[in-house]
């Protein structure tokens, strides 16, 4: 069998596979990281304040849907007897209100890098017209306040190259068989011979063909799918990104964080603008400085590598109702929230060891 063809060794896609396009000097292969959006042509007019809701409250619960809710608690716990809940006596409900504040941030940000693909008869673009910049390239957004990316070629960026990996051939060597297009036997390990007698497999030739290129001792070539040139062009990506941050105001109740978190409460306060004023004015101190600190935080930090789009701020008023219930003779205490009623109660007096783990 005649030598096995050699090839040079597949290599990176060199420096100069890329032209020089005005406006985007300085990209290499692995993209050059996010990009500052332009100023805006007109000054842009400060936030106005949202309009404030007439109603800051919400409803005491009543001790009927208290009563309820505890019942479905101790029903959903299998080791828990339901004696408390249904014959204790409640003797005094008090409401420890707290609030959920939250600011939506909505950006789009653009980074460009280098790419190529297998060409596959389309037709190069490269200084037909001049490119558009980054920034000026349309790119269709989601809907507000959801993540997104998109990969936009930019027009007018690309040429034709020899494919890099396999220099125009079309073809690999193949990896299985080192480009032989046959392999060691695997019965007589290559010698040809087996219990001293010619081997059946091979017919004593030592070989076996390679069924990965079917003895070829080539393959296609996987970068330019055997099309040994490529398309190059400068890929524009585009992420829409909604940066979200909450702050919950600090609560006797004893309930964590992750609890109020799992459940929603009465929205008192939603307004969305391009850019949000903080609810200096609020009822309660913590979320106005809260408000007043993250609105300037996110206007800072987001628009200094990305454009904002959209800012959305939300007050909640999560709803907590301390329930303290008598039940043979002793006192004990259980707090109702959000407005799944969900319940806490760490000291429930009537718990059994039922549950056996098999």
């Amino acid at each position: 069998m005649s030598n096995p063809a050699v090839y040079p060794p597949p290599s990176a896609p060199p420096a100069n596979m890329f032209g020089n396009v005005p406006g985007y000097e300085g990209i290499a292969a692995g993209g050059g990281g996010y990009l500052p959006p332009p100023m805006p042509a007109e000054p842009i007019a400060p936030p106005q304040p949202g309009p404030a809701p007439d109603d800051w409250s919400i409803p005491l619960l009543s001790e009927d849907v208290a009563r309820e809710a505890f019942i479905n608690f101790a029903s959903s716990h299998c080791c828990y007897r339901s004696d408390p809940a249904t014959d204790g006596v409640i003797t005094n409900m008090e409401p420890c209100n707290t609030f959920r504040y939250r600011l939506e941030t909505f950006t789009e940000s653009r980074s460009t890098e280098w790419a190529h693909k297998p060409h596959e008869g389309e037709q190069p673009d490269f200084y037909t017209q001049t490119a558009p910049q980054p920034w000026d390239v349309q790119a269709t957004p989601p809907n507000l306040f959801t993540n997104h990316k998109t990969e936009i070629r930019v027009p007018y960026t690309s040429s034709l190259k020899d494919c890099h990996s396999c220099h125009g051939q079309g073809t690999m060597p193949c990896e299985e068989c080192q480009g032989n297009g046959y392999k060691p036997c695997f019965v007589c390990n290559g010698t040809g011979a087996q219990n001293n007698e010619n081997c059946s497999r091979c017919n004593a030739s030592g070989k076996d063909r390679c069924r990965d290129c079917d003895a070829r001792g080539t393959k296609k070539c996987d970068t330019c799918d055997g099309k040994r040139q490529l398309l190059t062009y400068i890929q524009l990506k585009v992420e829409w990104t909604n940066h979200v941050e909450d702050h919950l105001v600090e609560q006797n109740s004893g309930l964590t964080v992750d609890d109020l978190h799992s459940v929603s409460g009465k929205e008192l306060f939603k307004n969305n603008q391009y850019l949000v004023y903080p609810l200096l004015g609020f009822p309660n101190p913590v979320i106005a400085q809260v408000s007043e600190r993250l609105v300037k935080e996110h206007q800072s930090k987001h628009a200094q590598n990305s454009r904002i789009l959209q800012q959305r701020q939300t007050v909640e008023l999560i709803p907590i109702t301390k329930v303290n219930y008598k039940w043979k003779a002793n006192m004990h205490v259980y707090f109702v929230y959000g407005n799944e009623h969900k319940v806490s109660a760490s000291d429930y007096p009537a718990t059994c060891c039922c549950c056996v783990i098999m």
